[in-house]
Protein backbone atom coordinates (compact mmCIF):
# COMPACT_ATOMS: atom_id res chain seq x y z
CA UNK A 1 0.00 0.00 0.00
CA UNK A 2 1.11 3.61 -0.86
CA UNK A 3 0.97 5.61 2.35
CA UNK A 4 1.69 8.85 3.10
CA UNK A 5 2.33 9.88 6.73
CA UNK A 6 2.37 14.05 7.61
CA UNK A 7 4.47 15.28 10.00
CA UNK A 8 7.98 15.50 11.07
CA UNK A 9 8.62 14.19 14.73
CA UNK A 10 9.31 11.59 16.79
CA UNK A 11 5.62 10.26 16.43
CA UNK A 12 5.58 10.28 13.02
CA UNK A 13 9.06 8.10 12.97
CA UNK A 14 7.02 5.56 15.11
CA UNK A 15 4.17 5.29 12.67
CA UNK A 16 6.44 4.86 9.77
CA UNK A 17 8.54 2.17 11.93
CA UNK A 18 5.03 0.28 12.34
CA UNK A 19 4.08 0.54 8.50
CA UNK A 20 7.38 -0.94 7.25
CA UNK A 21 7.13 -3.41 4.40
CA UNK A 22 4.99 -0.73 2.38
CA UNK A 23 5.77 2.26 -0.05
CA UNK A 24 6.27 4.87 2.27
CA UNK A 25 6.10 8.59 1.98
CA UNK A 26 7.04 11.20 4.63
CA UNK A 27 6.20 15.08 4.77
CA UNK A 28 7.68 17.45 5.49
CA UNK A 29 9.34 14.35 7.67
CA UNK A 30 13.09 14.92 9.19
CA UNK A 31 16.77 13.84 8.79
CA UNK A 32 16.10 10.04 10.48
CA UNK A 33 12.97 9.25 8.15
CA UNK A 34 14.81 9.09 4.50
CA UNK A 35 15.76 4.99 5.61
CA UNK A 36 11.99 4.41 5.85
CA UNK A 37 10.40 6.48 3.61
CA UNK A 38 10.89 9.07 0.74
CA UNK A 39 10.71 12.32 2.13
CA UNK A 40 9.19 15.21 0.42
CA UNK A 41 8.24 18.74 1.14
CA UNK A 42 4.92 20.21 2.07
CA UNK A 43 2.96 22.95 4.23
CA UNK A 44 1.34 21.19 6.55
CA UNK A 45 -1.50 23.90 7.50
CA UNK A 46 -1.97 24.65 3.77
CA UNK A 47 -5.33 22.18 2.56
CA UNK A 48 -4.43 22.49 -0.80
CA UNK A 49 -0.61 21.45 -1.00
CA UNK A 50 -1.49 18.19 0.73
CA UNK A 51 -3.52 17.38 -1.35
CA UNK A 52 -1.58 17.81 -4.43
CA UNK A 53 1.29 15.88 -2.56
CA UNK A 54 -0.95 13.11 -1.89
CA UNK A 55 -2.08 13.29 -5.39
CA UNK A 56 1.56 13.07 -6.74
CA UNK A 57 2.23 10.28 -4.74
CA UNK A 58 -0.74 8.27 -5.54
CA UNK A 59 -1.40 7.44 -1.51
CA UNK A 60 -4.24 4.80 -1.09
CA UNK A 61 -3.83 6.11 2.89
CA UNK A 62 -2.88 9.72 4.17
CA UNK A 63 -2.06 9.39 7.86
CA UNK A 64 -1.97 13.02 9.51
CA UNK A 65 0.29 12.93 12.70
CA UNK A 66 0.13 16.55 13.85
CA UNK A 67 -2.54 18.53 15.08
CA UNK A 68 -1.94 21.32 13.24
CA UNK A 69 -2.84 20.47 9.99
CA UNK A 70 -6.05 18.49 11.20
CA UNK A 71 -7.25 21.72 12.68
CA UNK A 72 -6.59 23.47 9.41
CA UNK A 73 -9.07 21.33 7.57
CA UNK A 74 -6.32 18.93 5.70
CA UNK A 75 -8.01 16.07 6.90
CA UNK A 76 -11.47 17.27 5.40
CA UNK A 77 -9.69 18.37 2.00
CA UNK A 78 -8.20 15.11 1.52
CA UNK A 79 -11.40 13.48 2.20
CA UNK A 80 -13.47 15.90 -0.51
CA UNK A 81 -10.51 14.33 -3.24
CA UNK A 82 -11.62 10.89 -2.43
CA UNK A 83 -8.65 9.69 -0.32
CA UNK A 84 -8.88 7.47 2.53
CA UNK A 85 -7.57 9.62 5.69
CA UNK A 86 -6.39 8.59 9.51
CA UNK A 87 -7.56 11.87 11.31
CA UNK A 88 -10.41 13.45 12.40
CA UNK A 89 -12.08 16.39 10.82
CA UNK A 90 -11.44 19.75 11.84
CA UNK A 91 -14.86 20.00 13.40
CA UNK A 92 -14.04 16.91 15.41
CA UNK A 93 -10.34 17.66 16.06
CA UNK A 94 -11.62 21.02 17.96
CA UNK A 95 -11.89 18.52 21.07
CA UNK A 96 -8.17 19.24 21.04
CA UNK A 97 -8.19 23.17 19.65
CA UNK A 98 -10.41 24.35 21.61
CA UNK A 99 -10.60 23.20 25.19
CA UNK A 100 -13.67 25.02 25.94
CA UNK A 101 -15.59 23.27 23.77
CA UNK A 102 -14.03 20.15 24.93
CA UNK A 103 -15.45 21.01 28.58
CA UNK A 104 -18.67 21.88 26.82
CA UNK A 105 -18.90 18.29 24.81
CA UNK A 106 -17.56 16.74 28.19
CA UNK A 107 -20.15 18.56 30.41
CA UNK A 108 -23.11 17.36 27.77
CA UNK A 109 -21.72 13.61 28.27
CA UNK A 110 -21.23 13.32 31.63
CA UNK A 111 -17.95 13.14 31.62
CA UNK A 112 -15.51 13.43 34.92
CA UNK A 113 -12.71 16.55 34.25
CA UNK A 114 -11.71 20.10 36.06
CA UNK A 115 -14.22 22.60 36.47
CA UNK A 116 -12.89 25.35 34.28
CA UNK A 117 -13.26 29.00 33.58
CA UNK A 118 -12.82 30.93 30.61
CA UNK A 119 -11.47 34.25 30.25
CA UNK A 120 -10.69 37.09 27.69
CA UNK A 121 -9.44 40.15 29.55
CA UNK A 122 -6.40 41.35 31.48
CA UNK A 123 -9.03 42.71 33.79
CA UNK A 124 -10.74 39.26 34.76
CA UNK A 125 -7.04 37.63 35.75
CA UNK A 126 -7.24 38.52 39.29
CA UNK A 127 -10.67 37.17 40.21
CA UNK A 128 -10.01 33.83 38.75
CA UNK A 129 -6.77 33.38 40.44
CA UNK A 130 -8.66 33.80 43.83
CA UNK A 131 -11.34 31.15 42.49
CA UNK A 132 -8.72 29.00 41.87
CA UNK A 133 -5.90 28.94 44.36
CA UNK A 134 -3.68 27.29 45.98
CA UNK A 135 -2.42 25.13 42.98
CA UNK A 136 -3.11 26.93 39.56
CA UNK A 137 -3.77 25.38 36.05
CA UNK A 138 -3.80 28.10 33.74
CA UNK A 139 -3.92 27.03 30.17
CA UNK A 140 -3.45 28.65 26.59
CA UNK A 141 -7.28 28.12 25.19
CA UNK A 142 -5.73 27.02 21.42
CA UNK A 143 -2.92 24.83 20.12
CA UNK A 144 0.07 25.00 22.15
CA UNK A 145 2.05 22.12 21.54
CA UNK A 146 1.58 20.49 25.05
CA UNK A 147 3.54 23.96 26.08
CA UNK A 148 0.80 25.73 26.69
CA UNK A 149 -0.05 24.95 30.21
CA UNK A 150 1.14 26.24 33.73
CA UNK A 151 0.40 24.17 36.80
CA UNK A 152 2.03 26.17 40.01
CA UNK A 153 1.46 27.19 43.35
CA UNK A 154 3.07 30.66 42.40
CA UNK A 155 0.29 33.02 41.86
CA UNK A 156 2.67 35.49 40.03
CA UNK A 157 3.40 32.89 37.52
CA UNK A 158 0.05 31.94 36.84
CA UNK A 159 -0.58 35.68 36.27
CA UNK A 160 2.17 35.83 34.28
CA UNK A 161 1.04 33.14 31.77
CA UNK A 162 -2.79 33.93 31.40
CA UNK A 163 -1.34 37.61 30.55
CA UNK A 164 1.14 36.27 27.91
CA UNK A 165 -1.46 33.87 26.51
CA UNK A 166 -4.32 36.96 26.30
CA UNK A 167 -1.60 39.27 24.92
CA UNK A 168 -0.69 36.70 22.35
CA UNK A 169 -4.96 36.65 21.45
CA UNK A 170 -5.91 33.30 23.32
CA UNK A 171 -8.41 33.04 25.68
CA UNK A 172 -6.98 31.49 28.81
CA UNK A 173 -9.05 28.69 30.92
CA UNK A 174 -8.60 28.26 34.55
CA UNK A 175 -8.96 24.91 35.80
CA UNK A 176 -8.97 23.35 39.62
CA UNK A 177 -6.26 21.22 39.94
CA UNK A 178 -7.08 17.21 39.42
CA UNK A 179 -5.26 15.09 42.01
CA UNK A 180 -4.16 11.54 41.27
CA UNK A 181 -1.80 9.61 38.96
CA UNK A 182 -1.78 10.27 35.27
CA UNK A 183 -2.71 7.92 32.16
CA UNK A 184 -2.30 8.25 28.53
CA UNK A 185 -5.22 6.11 26.97
CA UNK A 186 -5.04 6.18 22.86
CA UNK A 187 -8.07 5.21 21.39
CA UNK A 188 -9.27 4.25 18.07
CA UNK A 189 -12.81 5.74 17.13
CA UNK A 190 -14.72 5.32 14.16
CA UNK A 191 -18.29 7.08 15.37
CA UNK A 192 -19.66 5.34 18.42
CA UNK A 193 -17.10 2.44 17.91
CA UNK A 194 -14.18 2.85 20.29
CA UNK A 195 -10.93 0.38 20.54
CA UNK A 196 -8.07 1.43 23.38
CA UNK A 197 -4.44 0.79 22.92
CA UNK A 198 -1.88 0.18 25.70
CA UNK A 199 -2.40 2.59 28.80
CA UNK A 200 0.60 4.67 29.12
CA UNK A 201 2.03 7.43 31.43
CA UNK A 202 4.24 10.62 29.96
CA UNK A 203 6.81 12.73 31.73
CA UNK A 204 5.74 16.46 30.80
CA UNK A 205 8.27 18.28 33.51
CA UNK A 206 11.52 18.73 31.82
CA UNK A 207 13.44 17.83 34.89
CA UNK A 208 14.13 15.00 37.40
CA UNK A 209 11.60 14.58 40.14
CA UNK A 210 8.78 16.45 37.90
CA UNK A 211 10.80 19.69 38.43
CA UNK A 212 10.90 22.64 36.16
CA UNK A 213 8.23 23.65 33.06
CA UNK A 214 5.95 21.58 31.07
CA UNK A 215 7.05 20.17 27.78
CA UNK A 216 5.93 18.45 25.09
CA UNK A 217 7.30 15.32 27.21
CA UNK A 218 10.23 14.21 28.10
CA UNK A 219 9.26 10.49 28.12
CA UNK A 220 6.99 7.49 28.50
CA UNK A 221 6.90 3.95 29.04
CA UNK A 222 3.99 1.37 28.68
CA UNK A 223 1.99 -0.61 29.50
CA UNK A 224 1.23 0.61 33.65
CA UNK A 225 2.29 -2.43 35.88
CA UNK A 226 0.24 -0.22 38.54
CA UNK A 227 -2.76 0.04 36.96
CA UNK A 228 -5.92 -2.22 38.42
CA UNK A 229 -7.08 -4.86 35.44
CA UNK A 230 -9.77 -3.51 34.13
CA UNK A 231 -9.29 -0.05 34.46
CA UNK A 232 -8.77 0.70 30.45
CA UNK A 233 -12.26 -0.96 30.06
CA UNK A 234 -13.54 1.87 32.47
CA UNK A 235 -11.76 4.41 31.03
CA UNK A 236 -13.46 3.65 27.76
CA UNK A 237 -17.08 3.14 29.46
CA UNK A 238 -16.85 6.61 31.47
CA UNK A 239 -14.67 8.69 29.12
CA UNK A 240 -14.77 8.06 25.33
CA UNK A 241 -17.58 6.08 24.42
CA UNK A 242 -19.51 8.85 25.69
CA UNK A 243 -17.72 11.67 24.15
CA UNK A 244 -17.67 9.15 20.87
CA UNK A 245 -21.40 9.16 21.45
CA UNK A 246 -21.61 13.02 21.82
CA UNK A 247 -19.56 13.95 19.08
CA UNK A 248 -22.38 11.58 16.73
CA UNK A 249 -25.43 13.35 18.13
CA UNK A 250 -24.13 16.56 17.19
CA UNK A 251 -23.26 15.81 13.74
CA UNK A 252 -19.53 15.63 13.85
CA UNK A 253 -18.43 12.29 14.46
CA UNK A 254 -15.46 11.56 15.35
CA UNK A 255 -13.17 9.46 12.81
CA UNK A 256 -9.67 9.00 14.00
CA UNK A 257 -7.05 8.51 17.12
CA UNK A 258 -8.07 10.51 20.27
CA UNK A 259 -6.06 10.56 23.29
CA UNK A 260 -7.73 10.68 26.26
CA UNK A 261 -5.12 12.74 28.98
CA UNK A 262 -6.60 11.87 32.71
CA UNK A 263 -5.68 11.86 35.98
CA UNK A 264 -6.99 8.99 38.34
CA UNK A 265 -8.20 10.29 41.61
CA UNK A 266 -11.22 9.10 44.69
CA UNK A 267 -13.77 9.61 42.29
CA UNK A 268 -11.84 7.45 39.22
CA UNK A 269 -10.90 9.03 36.20
CA UNK A 270 -11.28 12.27 35.27
CA UNK A 271 -10.15 13.95 31.91
CA UNK A 272 -6.97 16.58 32.04
CA UNK A 273 -7.27 16.89 27.94
CA UNK A 274 -7.88 15.39 24.72
CA UNK A 275 -5.71 15.21 21.75
CA UNK A 276 -6.96 15.11 18.62
CA UNK A 277 -3.98 12.78 17.08
CA UNK A 278 -1.33 10.11 18.99
CA UNK A 279 0.08 11.59 21.29
CA UNK A 280 4.35 12.33 21.39
CA UNK A 281 6.12 10.42 22.73
CA UNK A 282 3.46 7.77 24.50
CA UNK A 283 3.02 6.81 20.51
CA UNK A 284 6.80 5.53 20.78
CA UNK A 285 6.49 2.81 23.49
CA UNK A 286 2.56 1.97 22.39
CA UNK A 287 3.48 1.29 18.95
CA UNK A 288 6.61 -0.61 19.70
CA UNK A 289 4.44 -3.60 21.32
CA UNK A 290 1.99 -3.62 18.80
CA UNK A 291 1.81 -7.03 17.12
CA UNK A 292 -1.31 -6.59 14.60
CA UNK A 293 -0.13 -4.91 11.62
CA UNK A 294 -0.53 -1.15 12.39
CA UNK A 295 -2.16 -0.65 8.38
CA UNK A 296 -4.96 -2.96 9.47
CA UNK A 297 -6.08 -0.30 12.33
CA UNK A 298 -5.25 2.83 10.66
CA UNK A 299 -6.68 1.54 7.39
CA UNK A 300 -10.03 0.33 9.25
CA UNK A 301 -10.30 3.88 10.94
CA UNK A 302 -9.83 5.74 7.67
CA UNK A 303 -12.21 3.11 5.53
CA UNK A 304 -15.35 3.17 8.50
CA UNK A 305 -14.46 -0.72 9.20
CA UNK A 306 -13.25 -0.29 12.25
CA UNK A 307 -15.89 -2.57 14.21
CA UNK A 308 -15.32 -5.65 11.96
CA UNK A 309 -11.29 -5.11 13.04
CA UNK A 310 -9.67 -8.10 14.89
CA UNK A 311 -9.14 -7.71 18.72
CA UNK A 312 -5.50 -5.87 18.60
CA UNK A 313 -2.53 -7.94 19.41
CA UNK A 314 0.41 -7.12 21.68
CA UNK A 315 3.65 -8.61 22.54
CA UNK A 316 4.62 -9.07 26.36
CA UNK A 317 6.80 -7.33 28.16
CA UNK A 318 7.27 -2.98 28.67
CA UNK A 319 8.57 -0.30 26.10
CA UNK A 320 10.30 2.91 27.07
CA UNK A 321 11.12 5.87 25.90
CA UNK A 322 13.11 9.17 26.68
CA UNK A 323 13.84 12.34 25.32
CA UNK A 324 16.97 13.93 24.01
CA UNK A 325 16.00 17.55 24.74
CA UNK A 326 18.13 20.42 23.17
CA UNK A 327 20.24 23.21 25.34
CA UNK A 328 17.33 25.34 26.22
CA UNK A 329 14.60 23.55 26.03
CA UNK A 330 11.34 24.36 26.10
CA UNK A 331 11.87 27.86 26.39
CA UNK A 332 14.34 28.85 23.92
CA UNK A 333 16.06 25.44 22.48
CA UNK A 334 19.17 25.84 20.57
CA UNK A 335 19.26 24.28 16.87
CA UNK A 336 22.51 23.51 14.45
CA UNK A 337 24.19 21.62 16.57
CA UNK A 338 26.09 18.40 15.27
CA UNK A 339 24.89 14.85 16.74
CA UNK A 340 26.87 12.20 16.53
CA UNK A 341 26.82 8.56 17.73
CA UNK A 342 26.93 4.75 16.30
CA UNK A 343 23.07 4.17 16.55
CA UNK A 344 21.73 7.37 15.02
CA UNK A 345 20.12 5.51 11.76
CA UNK A 346 18.69 2.13 14.33
CA UNK A 347 14.95 2.98 13.69
CA UNK A 348 14.29 0.10 16.39
CA UNK A 349 16.11 2.11 19.11
CA UNK A 350 16.83 5.99 17.44
CA UNK A 351 13.60 7.95 16.59
CA UNK A 352 14.30 11.20 14.96
CA UNK A 353 11.78 14.55 16.39
CA UNK A 354 14.58 17.42 16.11
CA UNK A 355 16.85 16.74 13.32
CA UNK A 356 18.04 17.67 10.40
CA UNK A 357 21.68 17.67 7.83
CA UNK A 358 23.86 20.53 7.52
CA UNK A 359 26.14 19.68 4.20
CA UNK A 360 26.00 15.54 5.08
CA UNK A 361 25.90 16.12 8.98
CA UNK A 362 22.81 15.45 11.22
CA UNK A 363 22.17 18.61 13.38
CA UNK A 364 19.61 19.79 16.12
CA UNK A 365 16.59 21.68 14.51
CA UNK A 366 13.99 21.51 17.11
CA UNK A 367 13.87 21.13 21.06
CA UNK A 368 12.85 17.57 21.17
CA UNK A 369 15.87 16.27 19.16
CA UNK A 370 15.37 12.58 19.26
CA UNK A 371 13.99 9.53 21.16
CA UNK A 372 15.74 6.71 22.92
CA UNK A 373 13.43 3.46 22.73
CA UNK A 374 14.00 0.50 24.62
CA UNK A 375 12.19 -2.91 24.78
CA UNK A 376 12.23 -5.57 27.67
CA UNK A 377 10.43 -8.01 29.69
CA UNK A 378 10.44 -5.88 32.40
CA UNK A 379 9.73 -2.64 32.93
CA UNK A 380 13.04 -1.57 34.71
CA UNK A 381 14.85 -3.96 31.41
CA UNK A 382 12.88 -1.98 28.96
CA UNK A 383 14.11 1.50 30.75
CA UNK A 384 17.34 0.39 31.31
CA UNK A 385 17.44 -0.62 27.36
CA UNK A 386 16.43 3.03 26.34
CA UNK A 387 19.25 4.44 28.26
CA UNK A 388 21.94 2.18 27.42
CA UNK A 389 21.17 3.78 23.55
CA UNK A 390 20.63 7.74 24.63
CA UNK A 391 24.03 7.65 26.52
CA UNK A 392 25.46 6.59 23.05
CA UNK A 393 24.25 9.74 21.34
CA UNK A 394 26.63 13.09 21.59
CA UNK A 395 24.65 17.00 21.57
CA UNK A 396 26.44 19.76 22.69
CA UNK A 397 24.33 21.46 25.83
CA UNK A 398 21.57 18.40 25.24
CA UNK A 399 19.88 16.60 28.19
CA UNK A 400 17.24 14.19 29.31
CA UNK A 401 15.07 13.01 32.22
CA UNK A 402 17.15 10.57 34.42
CA UNK A 403 13.95 9.40 36.46
CA UNK A 404 11.77 7.90 33.54
CA UNK A 405 9.05 5.38 35.22
CA UNK A 406 11.41 5.30 38.76
CA UNK A 407 7.92 5.64 40.29
CA UNK A 408 6.50 2.98 38.69
CA UNK A 409 9.64 0.82 38.93
CA UNK A 410 10.07 1.64 42.64
CA UNK A 411 5.51 1.02 43.46
CA UNK A 412 5.55 4.08 44.39
CA UNK A 413 2.39 4.85 42.23
CA UNK A 414 -0.78 3.69 43.22
CA UNK A 415 -4.72 4.34 42.62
Amino acid sequence: MRILVIGSGGREHALLNGLSGHELFAAPGNAGMASLASVHPVDVTSPDAVVALAREVEAELVVIGPEIPLVAGVSDALREAGFQVFGPSREAAQLEGSKAFAKDVMASAGVLTASATQITSLDEIDAALDEYGPRFVVKDDGLAGGKGVVVTEDREAAAAHARAVIEAGNPVLFESFLEGPEVSLFCLVDGETVVPLLPAQDHKRAYDGDQGPNTGGMGAYTPLPWLPEGSVERIVTEVVEPVAREMVARGVPYKGLLYAGLAWGQEGPAVVEFNARFGDPETQPVLALLETPLVDALYAVAAGTLADLPALSWKKGYAATVVLAAEGYPESPRTGDAISGDNLDDPAKILHAGTGAQHGTLVSGGGRVLNALGVGGTLQEAVQAAYSEIERVELQGSFYRRDIARAAIEGAISL
